[in-house]
């Protein structure tokens, strides 16, 4: 890549995770309030960020920016692991999820992982994680820490959005194809969510960022993902949730909570992409991401996570700068947030001089071991 290029994927990284993480710390301490008491509470919707009860400070991030920083980290990781001839394996993004699994059952980093992520003791807060995410994972680990237990799919039937609203990530990749991130990302959904709307949801949005990464308008990036899903066995509700949302993004309702709450209340996995997407056509305008972001959250349902998917896509497709300063300097972790973009941007463009024949390949590999 040329310089130039590079700075302009590395503002799409940046805006993506941090985009991500100010709606979904918006949204969480709203999360289970109706969106009447929201209203009442916020007239022009969630635009600044509230405390969220006790422990629960205003900028407060929560599961959803939690599971999507691992997942960062376990792509890194995987892009080291290729020096083995193993190829790019994503069941090493399970791996990362379950040393998150670490950060929801102990008070603390134990000494026993490597990596730098796991020892951020910030991490180590339950922010009303969730419960399909919690069990699917313990039972992963049951089999022991061994190369076998990951990379599989969950054995459940569940849909709900925590699979969707952790993938951008995947979109985030230079290299690959639309199908393979489109299915990666459906794969990494499924080691925790077993329904097959809760996966291809999820493949929907890692292509929808993947294409905003690499250019393409929000509109165009939507037809080609919504092309490509309708391929797969199983799509109907994800393929019906997207086409509403556009539909309602292109009508005279109005754009307000009542509209939202058409595309229902996002705590399943294809109502969470819908209402994210509604949102960001809604408000598609660089300087109308605070109008996006608070349309996302304001209203009765999983609001952390349509914020968070809402701030994935128009931070991917505007770059960092386009972010509400008010909130990027108050948002929790922006320092580790910030520092795994640019690492997945090193990564992924300067790879060869981090851990191939250049040095300095060992700090970089205690950094992100290739496990």
């Amino acid at each position: 890549m040329a310089r130039a290029d590079d700075e302009a994927y590395r503002a799409r990284v940046r805006g993506c995770l941090l985009g991500g993480a100010i709606g979904d710390a918006l949204g969480g301490p709203v999360e289970f309030n109706d969106g009447r008491s929201i209203v009442a509470a916020h007239p022009d919707g969630v635009r600044e960020f509230v405390a969220g009860g006790p422990g629960w400070p205003a900028g407060t991030v929560t599961d959803d920016t939690q599971m999507t920083l691992f997942t960062v980290e376990g792509l890194i990781r995987a892009g080291v692991r290729t020096d083995r001839g193993l190829g790019f394996t994503v069941g090493v993004v399970h791996h990362a999820y379950d040393r998150w699994l670490d950060t929801q059952l102990l008070p603390g980093p134990s000494g026993e992982r490597e990596g730098w992520l796991q020892g951020e003791q910030w991490l180590y807060a339950r922010r009303a994680p969730g419960n399909t995410c919690l069990s699917a994972l313990t039972e992963a680990r049951k089999g022991g820490d061994s190369i076998k237990q990951f990379g599989g799919q969950a054995a459940n039937d569940s849909k709900g959005c925590g699979g969707v609203m952790r993938v951008a990530p995947f979109g985030l990749l230079l290299k690959p194809s639309l199908e393979w991130v489109f299915k990666a990302a459906a794969d990494a959904a499924g080691y925790t969510h077993g329904h097959v709307t809760g996966k291809l949801a999820s493949g929907a949005l890692a292509a929808i960022i993947r294409e905003l990464n690499h250019g393409a308008e929000l509109n165009t990036a939507l037809d080609t993902t919504q092309t490509l899903l309708a391929e797969q066995p199983g799509h109907e509700e994800t393929s019906t949730a997207l086409a509403t949302a556009r539909e309602l993004a292109a009508g005279e309702l109005g754009r307000g909570p009542v509209t939202v709450e058409l595309l229902g209340g996002g705590w399943i996995a294809e109502e969470a992409l819908a209402i994210g997407v509604y949102c960001a056509l809604a408000y598609p305008e660089p300087d109308q991401f605070l109008d996006a972001l608070a349309l996302a959250v304001t209203h009765s349902g999983d609001s952390d996570s349509t914020g968070a998917i809402c701030g994935n896509i128009l931070g991917v497709l505007h770059g960092e700068t386009a972010l509400p300063a008010e909130l990027v300097f108050g948002v929790e972790g922006r320092g580790t947030i910030l520092q795994l973009a640019d690492d997945l941007v090193l990564e992924f463009t300067q790879g060869n001089r981090l851990h191939g024949d250049y040095g300095p390949h060992t700090a970089w590999k205690e950094r992100y071991p290739g496990w």
